[in-house]
C-alpha cells in the first residue's frame, strides 16, 4: 500500500470527497483516508501521478510520503499543529465579538454607556458594527476558503453551511445599512434594529469554539498514537558479514540478524537465534513480569529487553509488526465519526443546494 500526505481536509465529507475521487482512478483497487492523520493509504496499478491529480482535482492537496524516515514523518504528522491557531483565533474573535455585542446590544439590553457620536447617528453605529463583523470574519476566513471551495468541487460540507449562514447575514445587514444611510432619520433609527452583523459574528465564534474543542480531543488521539510510535526504536543493530552495524529500523528487512543489547528495545518482531534474556513485554501486553527468552521464541517490536544479549532474525518488519498493528487500529478507531457528525455532513449535501435553489428562484 503507498502511503500519501493529504492537506486541505476539514471533516468528514472532504476524507469522503477524497476517497472517491481516488477511487475513480483506473487502476486504484482500494484506498482508506485518515482525517486524523492527514494521510491516505492506496493500493493497485495506478500511477502516482494520476492519483495525486485526482485529489487536486477534488479541491486539495497531496504528495506521497518519502521512503526515507517514514517513522519520523509520522510523529510530524501527528503534532498538534491545529490547537495553538484555533486558540489565537477564538480569542482574538471573543475579543472583536464581545466590542460588537456591546455596540449593536449593550445599550438596548443592558444600558450600557455609549459613546457620545452615536447619539443620534445611526450610520455610524451601523459602520462600526460592519467594520467589527468584519474583522471576525476575516479572523474566521478559513470557514469561507474551505466552504466555498467545496461548493466549486460540488462537495458542499460543513463550512459550507457556516460560510453561507455567516455570509448572508452579513450580506443581508450591509443592504439594510444602505438603507439606513438613504433613509430619514426616524426611519434610520427603526431600521437599526434589522442589522445582524453581530449574528454574523457569533456564528464564526461559535463554530470556532466546537472546532477547538474538536482539535484538542484530535490532539489528545494523536499524543497516545504518537507515544505509541515512540516505543520503537528509531535504529536498529543489524549484522553484515558478521560486523555489527547500525541502521534505520525501517530498513530491516524479512531475514536480517539483528542484535539486541540489555537494555535495549527490539525493532522489529522476529524469532530469537542466539542468546537468550528476559524481556518485558508490558507495552504489548501489560504484564510487568519480564518474560524468559530463549533460542526459538519470539520477540516482538517495541519490548524491551532487560538482562540479556540476543542475537535474533527479522520476521515481521515496517507495518507487519504487532506494534504496529495496534498503531493502525487506534488510529482508525479515532478517525472514525460519530454517526450524528455523518448525518451532519449529508444534510450539509443535502441542505445547500437546496437553499441556493431557493435564493436564485
Amino acid at each position: 500500500m503507498e502511503q500519501y500526505n493529504v492537506s486541505g481536509m476539514s471533516c468528514a465529507a472532504c476524507s469522503a470527497r477524497v476517497e472517491k475521487a481516488v477511487m475513480g482512478v483506473e487502476g486504484v483497487t482500494s484506498c482508506s483516508v485518515s482525517l486524523l492523520t492527514n494521510s491516505m493509504g492506496v493500493e493497485g496499478t495506478a500511477d502516482e501521478s494520476a492519483i495525486i491529480n485526482a485529489v487536486v482535482a477534488a479541491g486539495y492537496g497531496a504528495e506521497k510520503k518519502g521512503s526515507e524516515g517514514k517513522k519520523a514523518q509520522a510523529e510530524d504528522a501527528l503534532a498538534d499543529k491545529e490547537t495553538p491557531i484555533l486558540v489565537k483565533r477564538l480569542v482574538f474573535s471573543l475579543g472583536f465579538l464581545l466590542l460588537l455585542m456591546y455596540v449593536s446590544m449593550g445599550h438596548v439590553m443592558w444600558g450600557f454607556p455609549m459613546p457620545a457620536f452615536f447619539d443620534g447617528n445611526p450610520i455610524a453605529v451601523g459602520i462600526v458594527e460592519l467594520v467589527l463583523s468584519a474583522i471576525v470574519m476575516v479572523i474566521n476566513q478559513k470557514f469561507f476558503i474551505n466552504g466555498f471551495k467545496g461548493l466549486l468541487h460540488r462537495s458542499p460540507n460543513m463550512d459550507t453551511l457556516v460560510a453561507l449562514g455567516s455570509g448572508v447575514s452579513y450580506g443581508w445587514s450591509i443592504f439594510v445599512l444602505i438603507k439606513i444611510i438613504l433613509a430619514d432619520a426616524d426611519a434610520a433609527h427603526k431600521l437599526l434594529h434589522g442589522l445582524y452583523f453581530e449574528s454574523a459574528a457569533m456564528i464564526l465564534t461559535l463554530i470556532t469554539v466546537g472546532k477547538l474543542l474538536e482539535a484538542i480531543a484530535k490532539g489528545k488521539s494523536t499524543d497516545a498514537i504518537g507515544s505509541l510510535l515512540k516505543l520503537t526504536p528509531k535504529t536498529a543493530i543489524v549484522l553484515r558479514e558478521g560486523v555489527e552495524v547500525e541502521i534505520l529500523s525501517e530498513k530491516v528487512t524479512r531475514g536480517d540478524l539483528f542484535v539486541v543489547k540489555p537494555g535495549a528495545s527490539v525493532p522489529v518482531d522476529g524469532v530469537v537465534v542466539e542468546g537468550g534474556s528476559e524481556v518485558d513485554e508490558s507495552a504489548l501486553t501489560g504484564e510487568s513480569m519480564p518474560v524468559q527468552k530463549a533460542v526459538g521464541s519470539k520477540v516482538y517490536a517495541a519490548t524491551v529487553n532487560t538482562v540479556g544479549y540476543m542475537v535474533c532474525r527479522a520476521e515481521s518488519v515496517g507495518d507487519e509488526t504487532v506494534m504496529s498493528g495496534i498503531v493502525k487500529m487506534v488510529s482508525d478507531a479515532s478517525a472514525s465519526k460519530a454517526p450524528i457528525a455523518t448525518v451532519a455532513d449529508r444534510v450539509a449535501g443535502i441542505f445547500v443546494p437546496v437553499v441556493l435553489a431557493i435564493a436564485f428562484l
